[in-house]
């Protein structure tokens, strides 16, 4: 059976990552393509529209990229076929800097902070080097800037507020809400002072690596919450599971997750344990504001405190089962290992790997190897 699809938002290649790409390329698959060309803006921007390059200008009423993207998406959906079942897909740039908040959301939480709780300003003690090199506590230059990014960024968040409210209204108008899946989710964490660090998105705690996770469909109970973990690499199984597709026939290294949302319709497990890593990014030549910490280093913001470098370099296994555990090593010259208890420390403030049994961590290890080297099935055979 043929779907109906839709893409509006940024600009994807092959591997679902941002890039600028050739403005006539539309990826196979695609009835509608409106995708942005380059890395996330609000105006001023140009798009890929089924293949042919469209310029925008500095217009709210029909410029504000949230709002132009879910204003088509409805279009699609009026001018759908009924008779076929379709996809849509919403990537708008918000949160993404530079945080342009539409004009009527430009006041809003005038008085609003970034949280204060956990490892806000807390030092990286017995943290990876990147870690042990913020100030702390913070200056208040750094304080200021992180609480207005929180600021901005939740202003432009009110757009993709009134994006989803859109999208319902129009289901319920087209008494098509009840037959359709909708997921809400992001690329990615983010943190806001979190152990002295201003603002960014690369490092391996929870704060960076959670992110939000909301369905409702067919078969899905309303107002419940679920500890199973999944990952964004699930979504796309997921999709297919749903539209009927054989996912033994199939090879990706994700999972569907429909046995955990709704258990009448699908069985399965979920995964005990998963994979998170990074390849850091750096400069060459050192930083002109932070000469001090020399070259390597990338994402430098007020009072030298650099996000990311060659050697945050990263991979860990995240457990939930048999032990609420992370477990990361570093490609670095000191071979940092960090260790985390999760049950007794949420917040990851204290590293134990010099505490933990070496049993435990042998075994967190070769969970660790596997995870990095298996494709397709192999990376849901979680039996060691």
């Amino acid at each position: 059976m043929h779907y109906q699809t839709f893409y509006g938002g940024k600009y994807l290649n092959q591997y679902g990552k941002k890039e600028a790409g050739d403005v006539t390329h539309v990826p196979p698959g695609w009835d509608q393509w409106h995708a942005l060309v380059g890395n996330s803006q609000y105006y001023n921007y140009t798009m890929s529209v089924n293949g042919k390059e469209e310029k925008h200008g500095d217009k709210y009423d029909k410029d504000y990229l949230t709002d132009l993207i879910v204003n088509r998406s409805m279009k699609f959906l009026d001018d759908r076929s009924p008779q076929h079942p379709f996809f849509i897909m919403l990537s708008p740039p918000a949160p993404h800097s530079p945080w342009t908040a539409a004009p009527q959301y430009e006041k809003t939480f005038v008085n609003t902070k970034a949280p204060r709780d956990g490892s806000f300003d807390k030092p990286g003690k017995d943290k990876h080097w990147l870690l042990r090199q913020p100030l702390n506590p913070m200056p208040n230059s750094s304080i200021e800037f992180l609480d207005n990014a929180f600021r901005r960024r939740w202003q432009t968040l009110l757009s993709v507020d009134d994006l989803v409210e859109k999208i319902v209204k129009k289901l319920q108008d087209l008494k098509e809400l009840d037959n359709t899946y909708i997921f809400y989710s992001s690329d990615h964490g983010y943190h806001t002072g979190q152990f002295s660090l201003p603002i960014d998105k690369r490092q391996l705690y929870e704060f960076d690596i959670r992110v939000p996770l909301m369905v409702r469909g067919p078969g899905i109970k309303p107002n419940q919450t679920l500890t199973a973990p999944v990952l964004n690499i699930d979504l796309g199984p997921t999709f297919l599971d749903i539209a009927g597709v054989n996912l033994t026939q199939v090879k990706m290294d994700g999972q569907s997750f429909l046995p955990q949302m709704a258990p009448s319709l699908r069985n399965g497990t979920a995964r005990p344990y998963f994979l998170v890593e990074y390849t850091g990014e750096g400069h060459s030549t050192p930083d002109p504001a932070c000469p001090k910490l020399g070259p390597g280093l990338s994402q430098c913001f007020p009072d030298c405190v650099c996000e990311d470098a060659f050697n945050n370099t990263y991979a860990c296994v995240r457990t939930l089962k048999d032990y609420n555990m992370q477990y990361c090593e570093f490609a670095d010259s000191e071979s940092f290992v960090e260790v985390y208890n999760l049950t007794s420390d949420p917040h990851q403030l204290e590293n134990i790997v010099k505490k933990v049994d070496p049993a435990v961590l042998q075994v967190m290890n070769q969970r660790l190897i596997r995870l990095q080297s298996c494709v397709g099935n192999s990376c849901r055979d979680t039996k060691y």
